[in-house]
């Protein structure tokens, strides 16, 4: 699933994101298990900017992607940006392992099911992964995307 390297990143998205939903349009909530057993809502974080990074540990393109992630989490994560990782692993324990080894200090959920089984994955029109959202304050998509250069532009103007 690795993007190659001649795409440009209007390019990936136009291929690899057209089933994502679109800009202005409502969130879906959703209700989730976190790494840690307990039970996480979308909807507590309404008020937020949310990075929604739907992902998996056996996805090359989402591992090479995780140190810009940690690098935006820690740039911007704040109490108006919170950062969501959706796992589509299946595997809890290698998913734990992974998130805690590589110190991805924010909230992780999964369905620990296969992405085309995943309740989540249809409800966000996920086909690829890496595929990111960000999400504003009042629970509309503002950013729907594969490239992660979008996401730290988007955050960077969300600073300004």
């Amino acid at each position: 699933m690795a993007l190659t390297t001649h795409l440009s990143a209007q390019d990936a998205d136009e291929k690899y994101a057209t089933e994502l939903l679109k800009q202005g349009v409502a969130a879906p909530d959703f209700t989730l298990k976190t790494a840690d057993g307990k039970t996480f809502s979308m909807s507590s974080l309404r008020g937020k900017y949310i990075v929604l990074d739907f992902w998996a540990t056996w996805c090359p393109d989402c591992r090479k992607d995780v140190p810009e992630m940690k690098r935006l989490h820690q740039a911007y994560a704040s109490d108006k940006v919170a950062f969501v990782g959706v796992s589509f692993d299946t595997d809890a324990t290698a998913w734990r392992t992974f998130v805690t080894q590589n110190k991805m200090d924010w909230t992780h959920v999964s369905e620990l099911k296969k992405m085309k089984e995943t309740a989540i994955a249809k409800t966000y029109g996920v086909k690829w992964i890496p595929s990111v959202y960000i999400i504003d304050p009042d629970g509309k998509v503002l950013l729907g995307t594969v490239m992660i250069e979008k996401v730290g532009k988007t955050l960077e103007s969300i600073h300004e």
